[in-house]
């Protein structure tokens, strides 16, 4: 695996392989026209992993894309590449969330588009902090951070697309 200061362009899903964001819009699109009357969840979560890597502690960051049908199963995405030193948990973290609400930055307004305001889902930003462990003290601060661009934030153990999805992949 190489050091990469940027996440890879594509995104992996279970069935489908690898795909541009575009087309994964296109899949999360068919995927709510299958089902309109349902409720929809869509969800984004990234989780981070420090590995050895050219003899360097690197950290590899993995964010994921749930689309949720609420009660009937979902489907994912995930991007993974971002490969870059972490000096401090607060750093990991911090990046985790950033690239969360980075990716829903792009994700949303293509979406909104595509579906001309037909909106049968709600966004969450699933952050992986919890009340149990190191990671209770930054819970206010990247909560706010998410809530201050307009997202609704998920933690521990509510979390599981970073907690769950994406830390399968890192």
């Amino acid at each position: 695996m190489k050091h990469s200061p940027k996440p890879h362009s594509y995104f992996t899903s279970p069935t489908l392989g690898k795909l541009s964001l575009d087309q994964v819009i296109s899949q999360i699109i068919s995927y709510l026209a299958d089902d309109p009357k349902s409720s929809y969840r869509l969800v984004i979560g990234s989780d981070s992993q420090a590995k050895l890597i050219d003899h360097q502690k690197l950290t590899n960051f993995v964010s994921a894309i749930v689309v949720h049908r609420i009660g009937k199963g979902g489907r994912y995405f995930w991007q993974n590449g971002l490969i870059i030193k972490t000096h401090s948990l607060r750093e990991k973290i911090y990046k985790e969330t950033t690239l969360s609400l980075e990716l829903a930055s792009k994700l949303v307004p293509k979406l909104n588009r595509k579906l001309n305001g037909t909106k049968n889902w709600e966004l969450e930003i699933h952050i992986d902090v919890g009340r149990i462990g190191e990671t209770r003290n930054m819970i206010k601060e990247v909560v706010g951070m998410v809530v201050g661009n307009g997202y609704t934030a998920k933690t521990k153990p509510e979390s599981y697309a970073a907690s769950s999805i994406a830390d399968k992949h890192t």
